[in-house]
């Protein structure tokens, strides 16, 4: 066990992606533009800005190519984007992605559901991909979906999620993401799990995807910070969830992450009164309020 927290910890910001997937009022290219300039003069420094998967089936992504052309892109900022296929790579290479996502999900069902693909095939494929995007520059972030448990089947096998780790390691990975999509797991599990990981991971960086489902999500960030993990994925407002995952709720909320490290007396380099000012026209383009402990803290009692 790690004796002592790490004292910097990365926000890796999916609302733009992950977040807004799956909302139904479509968020204009200018919402977003104005987004990632908040969110980089908030201090976070790393942005997962779109997919590149069909317009037809999210269609919040459309805009993908415009988005990529008109960001601006910051010095000391790493702007991402998830890969799920050949031609989505292809269109990465192309708007000079310099950092990608590729994921292989651990669940047989929830792979073939979200995919299309048996574990196998996507894994061989995700390889396929880890490799061309490196040869084209990027910097590659190889995930495992549902490495805490699955939706569809329950428990998932440590051994089935070590197997496709050590083929990502051994493709030359550049960062090993776990992804708790389902949002099943509990902070003895992450603590347990990510201790094991460490004997496969070694020097290489180890991030986290979690989800909320079952209000559980900043108590796993405490175990994985214990484990000495640093980086952390979360969106804005708390929004997202899978598609093709039934009862998942969104990912750990960035505000109530980042008032939980700066009370825990980490450092995020991000100013939390600027973040929660920076969500508010998406709530409102959004038609929702963000439900987070730290947005509330600045609305006035009811």
């Amino acid at each position: 066990m790690v004796k002592s927290l790490p004292q910097k910890i990365t926000i890796h910001e999916v609302v733009l992606r992950d977040g807004i997937q799956n909302e139904k009022r479509l968020v204009p290219t200018e919402e977003k533009l104005r987004l990632i300039r908040e969110l980089v003069a908030c201090g976070v420094r790393r942005i997962e800005v779109s997919s590149f998967v069909n317009p037809k089936l999210v269609p919040q992504m459309a805009d993908a190519e415009v988005l990529w052309e008109r960001i601006e892109r910051r010095r000391g900022v790493l702007y991402s984007a998830l890969i799920l296929s050949e031609s989505g790579l292809e269109r990465a290479i192309r708007c000079r992605v310099p950092h990608v996502g590729i994921f292989v999900s651990a669940s047989e069902t929830h792979s073939r559901k979200n995919s299309n693909k048996s574990v196998s095939d996507a894994l061989k494929e995700a390889v396929r991909l880890i490799g061309r995007a490196q040869d084209a520059g990027m910097k590659v972030r190889a995930g495992v979906m549902n490495a805490f448990g699955c939706a569809y089947e329950g428990h998932v096998p440590m051994p089935r999620v070590l197997k496709l780790v050590k083929a990502f390691m051994k493709r030359g990975a550049d960062e090993i993401c776990l992804a708790d999509s389902s949002g099943l797991a509990n902070p003895l599990q992450m603590e347990d799990v990510l201790a094991r990981m460490r004997g496969e991971t070694g020097q290489t960086e180890l991030s986290l995807h979690l989800h909320n489902t079952r209000g559980l999500g900043l108590a796993n960030v405490f175990s994985a910070l214990r484990q000495g993990v640093a980086i952390f994925d979360t969106s804005l407002g708390g929004l997202g969830g899978c598609p093709f995952i039934p009862g998942a709720r969104g990912n750990i909320a960035t505000e109530d992450t980042v008032f939980m490290l700066h009370e825990m007396g980490l450092k995020t380099g991000v100013e939390l009164d600027m973040l929660s000012d920076a969500g508010l026209p998406l709530e409102t383009l959004l038609g929702k309020t963000f439900e987070t402990f730290a947005s509330n803290l600045k609305r006035p009692p009811c």
